[in-house]
């Protein structure tokens, strides 16, 4: 598991799972108002990350072939395909809390809570990592990972300012 932590940290695929957690997080927020079925939720976030995914495949697929007026290679096609995953389950990881709910498990309410918060945790300790493991001090991790929190904050106050 420390192996698989200590690459997946090394790679680029930690900006794809933040990017695709902040988007994640916009659609939660956006359909807390008015919340839809869990089922609903479900499909609405692995589509989203689905069609989030391909579009990411095809644009970088298409920009590689025009700037360098060839096909992209099979290496560069896998690496772009882990990090379009990535994308896609920073996207759909919430879902699982709204599987838990269409189960019984945990009511609407608390899925959508943990959904937010979950994914304001996740982009926070990314922050925090990125910035210890480039050499910063414990109080200067602390405060970047609490600046990269503010987005999601961002995203949370902005619903309850707006509804």
């Amino acid at each position: 598991m420390r192996r698989f932590i200590d690459s997946h940290l090394a790679s680029s695929q930690v900006a794809r799972v933040v990017y695709g957690a902040i988007v994640g997080l916009a659609l939660v927020v956006a359909l807390e108002t008015h919340p839809p079925t869990p089922g609903a939720m479900v499909a609405t976030l692995l589509g989203t990350g689905l069609a989030v995914g391909l579009a990411e495949v095809y644009s970088e697929t298409l920009g590689a072939e025009v700037r360098t007026r060839r096909r992209m290679d099979r290496a560069h096609r896998r690496a772009l395909y882990a990090d379009t995953l990535a994308v896609a389950f920073g996207i759909g990881f919430p879902a699982v809390f709204f599987v838990l709910a269409a189960a019984g498990a945990v009511e609407v309410d608390t899925a959508f809570d943990l959904a937010k918060w979950s994914g304001l945790g996740l982009i926070a300790l990314y922050g925090f990592l990125a910035a210890r493991l480039s050499g910063a001090s414990l109080t200067a991790a602390l405060v970047k990972g609490g600046a990269v929190a503010s987005i999601g904050a961002f995203l949370i106050v902005l619903k309850s300012l707006v509804h």
